[in-house]
């Protein structure tokens, strides 16, 4: 076994300890798979990601980003929680941006006024829901057909459905239960007064547990490429999740003029050290 410099990242987060954790492992080139999954299923985190030497000659760094069960090609907090990451363990670093390497390729992250944000990658997949997993997902939230105003398959890479509901939606009384894959809740009434364009809520399941995400940078990526491209909100806008978990997540939405989309938001080193694997 041996010594890594370790940090955990609050991301999200407008207020201290009510973002998103993230737990990060510096050099770790040379620990195996399995080590590494088992690392990242004992932190019982959302996402655990390992630096290692990018293979792009275009990337600043590599990274694998593990689940407590699985290895993904991409994840949005895990992003900017890593660069945040890498950037302090880089000082020489210049420029405003880093390039990430992950497995749907390289990934720009950018300084912002307020912190961090990446371009959104290409959604995989962006189509129309089966009519029957709309349906299962309508059943398992308790809606009627009516209550939705729009859904789409959003897949930037863990594979999001997203459902955007009528405004006498209380998007806070959906229950917390198994769904059939990722699933991504909008609500603009719910945000009504708080100064964000939406509120999301954000289920998926994990060895056949249900969860709620408190904030999630792949969902609101997907979630504005969608609906900015649908007209439906228009750039810069701000989103808020966490709510429901006790979380206070505020990301940030902007547009460039070639259409990248850009989410952003906080990141702050919570706990910093070394583990050992």
């Amino acid at each position: 076994m041996n010594t890594y410099d370790f940090s955990q990242i609050d991301v999200f987060g407008a207020t201290p300890y009510r973002g998103n954790p993230l737990a990060v492992v510096q050099d770790a080139d040379g620990v195996d798979d399995d080590q590494l999954q088992a690392f990242a299923r004992w932190t019982n985190l959302s996402e655990t990601t390992f630096l290692v030497p990018p293979t792009d000659p275009g990337a600043d760094y590599r990274v694998r980003i593990f689940t407590g069960s699985e290895e993904l090609p991409f994840a949005g907090h895990p992003t900017l929680g890593t660069a945040h990451a890498w950037l302090q363990a880089h000082p020489e670093h210049e420029g405003d941006r880093v390039v990430q390497e992950c497995g749907v390729g390289l990934v720009t992250v950018r300084r912002t006024g307020s912190g961090l944000a990446f371009a959104a990658p290409p959604l995989i997949t962006d189509e129309p829901v089966d009519d029957q997993l709309l349906a299962e997902i309508r059943g398992v939230l308790g809606l009627t057909a009516d209550q939705l105003l729009a859904s789409r398959v959003i897949d930037n890479g863990p594979g999001w459905v997203g459902v955007l509901v009528t405004d006498d939606v209380d998007i806070m009384a959906l229950p917390t239960r198994e769904l059939p894959g990722a699933v991504g809740v909008i609500s603009r009434s719910a945000a009504a007064g708080t100064g964000h364009a939406i509120e999301v809520r954000g289920f998926f399941a994990s060895g056949g547990i249900a969860f709620e995400d408190p904030v999630t940078g792949s969902l609101n990526a997907a979630v504005a490429q969608w609906l900015l491209g649908q007209g439906i909100l228009t750039a810069p806008y701000s989103a808020h999740q966490g709510t429901a978990v006790g979380a206070d997540g505020a990301i940030e939405i902007d547009q460039d003029a070639d259409g990248t989309v850009w989410v952003g938001g906080r990141t702050t080193t919570m706990i910093s050290g070394t583990v050992t694997i």
